[in-house]
């Protein structure tokens, strides 16, 4: 799909006052500098899936580290074990960029999920004043009504042989009617002090280039560049009875104590073992 900007025929800045379109000029204004990360800023319309859209190109060498990819509205957005991830166009922020940390050990690049994690949560803090929460591995909790809600998630995927795509969904301005299911919930509906996707996105994408400048400066050591010790005060699953259900219809019910070196979760289960978890679906049955 050709990258659009948001002003144009058919996404006029000021169509719809609740949900305006973003500005993808001032976007590239603020983002793209001599020096940072952010190397290309592209907003489309609608496509299926940014992740796939932006592993693509990189994978046909049309596309370099720090290029961001925006969508206003997908119709195929995916997070974890492949599950659908839509939402009404403008009403969130659907993004994917590429990172190509060369000089860090392919055996670290797990940590990126939760760094991102990390990021998005400081930025959005900043940005929205919303307090946000972490589930391992890779969903952003906010509180509405005093109930715990999902209102965004994070999937990372290869790009060939040196990159990686991370793609970040977050619901930003959903009402009540218009949330997918009943756990979810928005950064609106949690009582944040601006909806603005303009601003959200740059405060987001500054916070990620700051985390993923440390952990690279650390050739991806969690403990050395402050990642690790951020993750665990943030992560809503720590302290929590959790039930991880783990591929081939295996499941541990335990008590979530540690975020390992590696990025897993480790759960202290009834056998008197701590048993550490790399990936899996993760069910919180307690509060913490």
């Amino acid at each position: 799909m050709t990258p659009r900007d948001a002003s144009e025929p058919n996404g006029s800045r000021w169509s719809d006052l609740d949900r305006p379109p973003l500005n993808v000029t001032a976007l590239r204004r603020g983002l793209v500098r001599p020096g940072g990360l952010w190397s290309e800023v592209d907003v489309v319309q609608r496509t299926g899936s940014t992740n796939s859209d932006l592993v693509a190109r990189a994978e046909k060498g049309e596309a370099a580290e720090g290029a961001v990819l925006i969508a206003e509205e997908q119709s195929a957005g995916r997070g974890r074990l492949d599950r659908r991830w839509t939402a009404p166009p403008r009403s969130g922020l659907f993004f994917s960029v590429l990172l190509t940390p060369g000089e860090v050990p392919v055996a670290r690049w797990g940590w990126l999920p939760l760094l991102t994690g990390v990021a998005v949560a400081t930025g959005l803090s900043r940005a929205a004043g919303v307090d946000t929460a972490l589930k391992w591995p890779n969903d952003l909790l906010v509180t509405v009504g005093g109930a715990e809600r999902k209102a965004g998630g994070i999937l990372a995927e290869r790009a060939g042989d040196g990159g990686v795509v991370i793609g970040v969904g977050i619901n930003v301005s959903l009402k009540d009617e218009e949330l997918p299911v009943p756990t979810a919930g928005s950064l609106g509906l949690a009582g944040a002090v601006s909806t603005d996707r303009d601003t959200l996105l740059r405060g987001v994408l500054r916070s990620l280039e700051d985390w993923y400048g440390k952990w690279r400066g650390a050739r991806g050591d969690a403990g050395a560049c402050g990642l690790h010790e951020a993750y665990a005060a943030g992560c809503a699953t720590l302290g929590r009875e959790v039930r991880a259900e783990l591929p081939g219809d295996r499941a541990i019910v335990g008590e979530a104590v540690a975020v390992d070196g590696d990025g897993r979760l480790v759960l202290a289960t009834a056998a008197g073992v701590q048993e550490p978890v790399g990936a899996g679906d993760i069910v919180h049955l307690r509060p913490a």
